[in-house]
């Protein structure tokens, strides 16, 4: 009887705790991301490329506005910009800018370039005259040799590109990781200590695989609008000191080749900016879905 009464108790005990798990109220869901910078690269002084009738820093601006406004469209998100007029700004006070307002997101909009071709082509023959020989024996000759003409032609690269940061990077954009996570700290950490450095470290993969991922996704757009894809780059050599230096997944977005004339006119249309911006919308809507899943 008793047997009967402790199993019995036990049942009412379980359903009741599973009852009150499954009854629970969810939690409410952190935002994937809040804080977006957009960076209209050059400006001022600072032209960037240039094609046979626009400027680079003017594309960018026109592309990064437009594309500002469809992100203010996501519900909780603000955007912010390095730049909204034709001024200078350094990429110090860029990625200063992007750290301070603890940015979730960084794309930064470029054009891309390339130097014409160089063509070397035979026309013909020309008598050319030397010497031989010294003193008395110096004797004047005169040979046949190819004549040459160089000429230049439009290089014909086109299409997109999305730059995230160099794998030999890491390190120095751990060190602007360490920086952001001591300043979200409620205390002050030991920035020396191993604990601290594996953190940082664990944050820098994240924000590497979180560029990766939103970059892939920005160049498929792309090419679902109708693009030529290059894919996604990383400038190993050299680096781009902007994606290292911001505290958070960033991407650089090569628009399209303004050297290029076919890409020059859709890089200055309205209908063709309106396209681009279009597409890394809808890129950072997909990248937003699959960071809100997870």
């Amino acid at each position: 009887m008793l047997k009967t009464i402790l199993q019995g108790l036990t049942i009412c005990v379980v359903f009741t705790a599973l009852t009150s798990f499954r009854q629970a109220p969810e939690k409410d869901q952190k935002p994937s991301f809040k804080t977006i910078i957009v960076d209209p690269g050059h400006g001022g002084k600072a032209i960037g490329a240039r094609g046979k009738t626009s400027t680079e820093k003017a594309i960018c601006l026109s592309i990064a506005l437009k594309l500002g406004k469809l992100l203010s469209q996501i519900p909780g998100v603000k955007v912010v910009y390095t730049r909204t007029t034709d001024v200078y700004v350094d990429n110090r006070y860029r990625a200063e800018l992007a750290n301070k307002h603890k940015g979730d997101l960084y794309i930064s909009i470029h054009a891309n370039s390339a130097p014409p071709k160089v063509t070397k082509k035979k026309v013909g023959t020309q008598k050319v005259t030397y010497y031989t020989g010294k003193g008395k024996n110096r004797k004047k000759r005169t040979k046949i040799v190819p004549k040459y003409r160089t000429y230049s032609t439009p290089n014909p690269a086109h299409g997109t590109e999305t730059y995230i940061w160099a794998a030999d990077r890491t390190d120095a954009k751990g060190e602007f990781v360490g920086e952001r996570i001591s300043s979200d700290e409620e205390y002050t950490p030991d920035i020396d200590s191993p604990e601290f450095r594996v953190k940082s470290m664990l944050w820098t993969k994240k924000y590497f695989d979180k560029s990766l991922t939103l970059a892939t996704m920005v160049e498929q757009e792309f090419v679902k609008g109708g693009r030529s894809s290059r894919g996604v780059k990383q400038r190993n050599n050299e680096g781009i000191w902007i994606l290292q230096a911001t505290a958070m997944p960033s991407i650089l977005v090569e628009t399209g080749f303004i050297s290029n004339r076919n890409e020059e006119i859709y890089l200055t249309s309205a209908k063709g900016q309106e396209a681009i911006a279009k597409n890394i919308y809808q890129a950072v809507k997909r990248y937003k879905s699959s960071m809100d899943a997870k």
